[in-house]
């Protein structure tokens, strides 16, 4: 993983601990050790047995590299990194089965950026989003910003979260950080979500 100046020790054990935290705390803005996230997320995810679809021509070299590459259409994918948005095909990847519902696939989001909801971001306005999420992890409803994730998209990945256990989980990476939307949760447009509801 040198060859992304990524640790293969240390900073696979930070991003590690990046995502259960993000995993655990839904919605909240975990950061990674090295940049960018998505290097740091898929390093840490993917092995010789794992399966993995997309993801640039660097960071797939590398893999190779280290015969950790493993390749695989993306409706079969254990790993899909995917690059702002699937047009909506995050509803054919894999979802597990009631039996076994970890064998649903792991999306990994490459955004523009993201953000508490207390920090603004500035970015394309028909792609910057509040998003919020509820279910476990989360007090109520907590709500992040996301600039380069389309409005179709996210109603594509509540689709997919839709028959719990089964689903996909997603991480959205951007510079160093990373959110992570489980299939545990219930997630939309907070414009949608009344503003009682929004904590």
């Amino acid at each position: 993983m040198r060859a992304l100046d990524i640790d293969p020790v240390h900073d696979t054990r930070e991003t590690f601990r990046a995502l259960v935290d993000a995993t655990s705390r839904p919605g909240t803005v975990e950061q990674t050790p090295t940049t960018p996230a998505v290097h740091a997320v898929v390093a840490t995810l993917v092995d010789h047995e794992v399966t993995l679809h997309g993801g640039g021509d660097e960071l797939r070299t590398t893999l190779g590299r280290e015969s950790r590459l493993d390749t695989a259409p993306f409706e079969d994918a254990d790993v899909v990194v995917v690059d702002g948005h699937t047009d909506g095909r995050v509803t054919v990847a894999k979802r597990g089965s009631l039996k076994e519902p970890s064998e649903g696939a792991t999306l990994v989001y490459e955004v523009a950026d993201l953000s508490a909801d207390t920090e603004p971001i500035d970015g394309d306005d028909d792609q910057t989003l509040t998003l919020a999420v509820s279910g476990p992890g989360v007090p109520d409803t907590r709500t992040f910003g996301v600039d380069g994730l389309p409005a179709t998209e996210v109603e594509a990945i509540a689709e997919a979260q839709s028959g719990y256990p089964r689903g996909v989980d997603v991480y959205l990476a951007a510079d160093d950080r990373v959110v992570g939307l489980p299939r545990s949760v219930d997630l939309s447009v907070a414009s949608d979500v009344p503003d009682e509801e929004v904590a």
